[in-house]
C-alpha cells in the first residue's frame, strides 16, 4: 500500500526460495494486484540466489527503464565477487540497488553495503519488531524510482521522511 500515494509504478515482484527455484511474476502497476503476489509466496529454506535476482534485473532493464532493485533478506552465501561483477553490470544501465536487511548478519551486511556502493543505491538494517521501518523504506524507493532524486530529496524534507533521509545519506 505504500507505493499507492506515489502513483505511476510498475513492479515486477522475485523471489527466490528452495534449492534451486527463483520465479518472477508479472508487471504490475496496481498495490492491491502486488499485495495478492506478495501474500501467495511462501517461504521454504535454501541458500540466496541473489545472483539469479541480480541477473534477471540485467535482462530487464535492457528491455525497459528499471529504476531501482530492491532486496529484502537477511543473508548473503555467495560469491561476493561475482555479485559485484553482476551488480557493476547493473550500475552501468544506471540501475542502484537497494538492500534492506532484517538481522545482524555481519557477511550479508558487509555484501550488502558494497552491492549499494556499486549501484549507487544504499542498504538499510532493520529487525522483525520493524514493519513501519522498512515500510519507510520502501515507500522511500518507491518515490526514488517514480520521480527521481528530486523527489526524494524532497520527502526527505517531510515529516515522514525517516526512510528518504536514510537513503539519501548513502546515496552520491
Amino acid at each position: 500500500q505504500a507505493v499507492e500515494d506515489v502513483g505511476g509504478l510498475d513492479v515486477q515482484l522475485v523471489y527466490f526460495r528452495g534449492a534451486d527455484e527463483c520465479r518472477a511474476s508479472r508487471w504490475v502497476s496496481e498495490p492491491a494486484a502486488l499485495a495478492r503476489l506478495m501474500s501467495a509466496i511462501a517461504c521454504h529454506g535454501g541458500y540466496t540466489q541473489i545472483r539469479k535476482v541480480v541477473s534477471h534485473a540485467r535482462k530487464e532493464a535492457e528491455v525497459r527503464r528499471i529504476h531501482a532493485l530492491v532486496h529484502v533478506g537477511d543473508a548473503m552465501e555467495e560469491d561476493i565477487d561475482d555479485l559485484c561483477g553482476r551488480a557493476g553490470e547493473l550500475a552501468l544501465l544506471g540501475v542502484p540497488m537497494f538492500l534492506f536487511q532484517e538481522g545482524d548478519d555481519r557477511r550479508a551486511a558487509a555484501a550488502y553495503a558494497e552491492l549499494a556502493r556499486l549501484t549507487r543505491g544504499a542498504t538499510c538494517r532493520f529487525d522483525q519488531g520493524s514493519a513501519h521501518q522498512l515500510k519507510e523504506l520502501l515507500t522511500a524507493v518507491a518515490v526514488y524510482a517514480a520521480g527521481g532524486r528530486a523527489a526524494l530529496l524532497a520527502m526527505s524534507e517531510e515529516a515522514r521522511g525517516a526512510g528518504a533521509r536514510k537513503l539519501i545519506a548513502q546515496m552520491d
